[in-house]
């Protein structure tokens, strides 16, 4: 078997069916979560930034290091820093910089614009510790990846200076759920559905405007943003989503690049034990990374 196939194996008896009702896999979540083991050379410590919970991710000897800012996936339903550990941990291993992974609050309970606010509040702590913008890196993956450019907008807003890049793994960019590839991939995607998608939206977006660009970056002004890297897999129903924020980001003067990676599903950076295509992607961002940080 090979090992794609292996991953997709894995998930079917993970999760049972990419309709399977957000709640019961926040309960799945959180059982995964359970079972990570802490890779040697890298330790997880609690903290907080500008009020919002945390968890530091720092390799031995690294305790100045630039910071990757991490904003994890999960629909905006589910999911915590533990739960994208198989990501930040080999981040932080490969790159010897520390991870800040953000716990904002989850929706139903914490609608929109909660993550938004919880993740500009954050980031504008980082700063204001006296850490320079250009020894930062944000990036997040799934709804992680959608909130990390909705971040940036915000930020951008706000006034507070950028950082020295950004990525975003198979990113939730537009939650109306209307794009060509729900209908295209819908048969090879093993996670995600355009229902499942828009169960999980409708709860964070509750009352608000789906279109709303801090809800959905592909409908905002994107100018002014930092250099973007966009992965993607080329067997997914967020096809899309990425390839129209990349087409916008570079409308906007942005410095953007996706790579669609074949035959690749959402997010397999986090199967990288297993999968080999999962480590070259997580090098690849790494490199990408610190490359505009020795820049600074």
């Amino acid at each position: 078997m090979k090992p794609i196939d292996q991953v997709r194996s894995f998930l079917a008896d993970l999760i049972g069916g990419p309709d399977t009702p957000f709640m019961v896999r926040r309960e799945q979540s959180a059982q995964f979560e359970a079972a990570f083991v802490m890779p040697a050379g890298v330790r997880a410590e609690a903290g907080t930034l500008g009020g919002v919970k945390v968890e530091w991710i720092v390799p031995d000897g690294a305790a100045s290091a630039p910071v990757l800012f991490h904003l994890h996936g999960g629909g905006y339903v589910m999911g915590t820093p533990a739960g994208s550990r198989a990501f930040t941990t080999e981040f932080a291993l490969r790159t010897k910089a520390r991870v800040v992974s953000i716990d904002y609050r989850l929706a139903p309970e914490h609608p929109y614009p909660a993550a938004v606010d919880d993740a500009v509040a954050a980031y504008g702590a980082l700063l204001a510790t006296g850490i320079s913008p250009k020894r930062i890196a944000i990036g997040g993956e799934s709804a992680g990846g959608g909130l990390t450019v909705a971040t940036l907008l915000a930020a951008r807003d706000k006034g507070l200076a950028m950082p020295a890049c950004a990525y975003a793994i198979s990113p939730w960019t537009d939650l109306t759920c209307e794009a060509r590839t729900f209908d295209t991939k819908a048969a090879v995607d093993p996670l995600l559905t355009r229902k499942s998608l828009k169960d999980m939206g409708d709860a964070y977006i509750a009352a608000g405007d789906p279109r709303a660009p801090y809800a959905s970056p592909n409908f905002g002004d994107l100018k002014g943003l930092p250099p973007l890297l966009i992965h993607v897999g080329s067997e997914e129903v967020l096809l899309d989503d990425s390839v129209v924020l990349h087409r916008r980001a570079e409308a906007a003067g942005m410095k953007t690049q996706i790579k669609i990676a074949e035959p690749m599903i959402h997010v397999w950076h986090m199967f990288h034990a297993i999968l080999p295509e999962g480590g070259e992607a997580i090098g690849e961002i790494a490199d990408f990374v610190t490359a505009h940080w020795k820049q600074a």
